[in-house]
């Protein structure tokens, strides 16, 4: 919600080749509560100064010696990220509000100024434009939950199969292998039970930045849900590299971590398997992981096991 507060906060920049001008507009603005306004008497300047400070209007003259308005507002579009261009024009000519409608401006100011409509029209270009990065923000926000996990900010299950198929038509092109690494930590319930919720999403972020720093940049750590996490692995030259990069995950997940005055130890359990030998496509390398994952939890948990050959119907039976 935009209040009063947001909108006098707003960043202000005024550009007119004229001193007295500027010195006027600084006297009805910071009247009527405005506190961050800048000013420059050159409007060459207002590409820098807008890219360094990003304001949230600028109030431009649009006749101007060197350059006029009409040429800055060119020159804004090309660096406006947004594409909304934040620009309340000053003129004195009716016949170039139109035109300045036309090149971006969003509303115009007439000369001599009007005390009343210049902070009629200020207050309700900041309102708008700082709805419009409110809504922009909210829209990077859906956009994060629908990609990344909410509690860790890992790639979630609908981001991990992206980027496993882009690993893949990596590896076939090169014909060279990857790896899944599926993770599951041991004895996760007992911590909730224990200790609390709360607790165990704490723990649960903990575990997700030991992973992250414990790989490389290239690889992808995602969270699939409760305590199953899950790597890929790109570029893996044989099983046996994967299963060191598995043992260094689990030695690295395995360390004692303190929260809210306790030390909570856990393990972990992996499954790896390896394209193409167990699979040529993300669904069967993930279940080929978790088929192996399910073996290292039987041979007594915090190890790994590399993926065999998989029976399918055990699989199935296994999971049902």
């Amino acid at each position: 919600m935009i209040g009063s507060s947001d909108i006098f906060h707003g960043k202000i920049l005024i550009v007119d080749d004229l001193e007295a001008n500027i010195q006027l507009l600084e006297r009805m603005l910071h009247g009527a509560g405005y506190d961050s306004i800048s000013s420059t008497t050159d409007p060459r300047e207002t590409y820098e100064l807008h890219l360094k400070n990003r304001y949230d209007l600028i109030l431009l003259d649009l006749q101007m010696p060197v350059m006029n308005g009409f040429e800055v507002m060119e020159g804004l579009k090309a660096i406006d990220p947004d594409d909304y261009l934040p620009v309340l024009v000053i003129t004195a000519q009716p016949g170039h509000k139109l035109r300045a409608l036309q090149g971006g401006a969003k509303d115009f100011i007439s000369k001599p100024f009007d005390l009343a409509e210049v902070l009629m029209r200020v207050h309700n270009m900041l309102e708008v434009r700082l709805l419009h990065q409110a809504v922009r923000e909210h829209g990077k926000m859906l956009e994060s939950l629908a990609w990344n996990d909410p509690l860790t900010g890992l790639a979630n299950r609908r981001l991990f199969a992206e980027r496993m198929s882009m690993v893949i038509a990596h590896a076939q092109r090169k014909k060279i292998s990857m790896a899944v690494l599926y993770l599951d930590l041991d004895g996760f319930k007992a911590i909730n039970d224990t200790l609390g919720h709360g607790t165990g999403d704490v723990l649960l972020k903990m575990v997700a930045e030991r992973l992250t720093a414990t790989v490389r940049k290239e690889d992808t750590v995602a969270r699939l849900g409760g305590d199953e996490f899950i790597i890929a692995l790109p570029e893996v030259d044989s099983a046996d590299g994967a299963a060191k990069v598995a043992l260094k995950v689990i030695a690295a997940v395995s360390q004692p971590y303190a929260i809210g005055g306790h030390t909570i130890n856990i393990t972990t359990s992996a499954g790896v398997s390896i394209y193409p030998v167990n699979g040529e496509d993300a669904d069967t390398l993930m279940m080929s992981a978790d088929l192996a994952l399910y073996e290292a939890k039987s041979a007594g948990k915090n190890t790994c096991r590399i993926s065999k050959r998989t029976d399918w119907a055990s699989f199935i039976r296994y999971r049902e």
